[in-house]
């Protein structure tokens, strides 16, 4: 399982550093080629996302004593790309001072109210994307809750899976006691009952013998 999370890493790592070039390049274009490349980008950071949710279920089936080491690589990822999608997001609305020359052009009242405009709906768009980047950390930070909690429900399901076991064997060996002690108990009753039987064979012939002596004693005192 390693070895895939280690490829995926691989190609995180070549798709990254190609959209690190690319963010860094669209704020020196304008027009189709801007438009181009932003969808470009677009479409490369949503194979980022992908290659995440591959890793995220890479770890998952790592064994839970090396599944923390993989779990923080993970987090470091997710971390870089949360800042390339910032840096995306503001590249869009960024121009390079030869980009913005090119399009406030030589009128200098309407360039000034057209850079004036432009900052107006960059603050806007900035803060707009704070406040998504505030809900999409809300909602990062309520998915790995959820996944350490499918965790520990994992564990103490076995857990559980164990302890039943271990009481189903003991039981087996409560049944095979008492099945044991029943025949141990019919042995001692068996032997119990032939101890009296030898007892009382042994009064009636010792008395039968004593009557025998006494008899003999009384006819040869009769016979004198």
């Amino acid at each position: 399982m390693s070895s895939d999370f280690e490829t995926y890493e691989q190609d995180f790592g070549t798709v990254t550093a190609e959209l690190t070039n690319k963010i860094g390049r669209i704020p020196k274009l304008a027009g189709e080629e801007k438009t181009q490349l932003v969808l470009n980008v677009d479409k490369q950071l949503e194979e980022v996302r992908e290659l995440l949710e591959q890793m995220d279920l890479e770890v998952r089936e790592i064994p839970i004593p090396s599944r923390g080491m993989y779990n923080s690589r993970l987090k470091s990822y997710k971390q870089e790309v949360e800042k390339l999608e910032k840096d995306f997001k503001r590249s869009r609305i960024a121009y390079s001072d030869e980009v913005r020359n090119e399009l406030l052009g030589d009128d200098v009242g309407s360039s000034e109210n057209q850079l004036i405009k432009l900052r107006e709906e960059r603050a806007h768009l900035l803060d707009n994307t704070e406040r998504l980047e505030r809900s999409s950390r809300r909602l990062e930070a309520g998915y790995q809750i959820a996944v350490e909690t499918e965790q520990v429900g994992q564990e103490i399901l076995s857990n559980l899976h164990t302890d039943r076991e271990k009481i189903q064997r003991a039981r087996e060996r409560l049944r095979e006691t008492d099945a044991n002690l029943g025949k141990s108990s019919r042995i001692l009753t068996g032997m119990l009952r032939r101890i009296i039987q030898n007892r009382v064979l042994v009064f009636v012939l010792g008395a039968f013998i004593l009557l025998t002596i006494i008899l003999a004693i009384y006819f040869n005192l009769r016979a004198h």
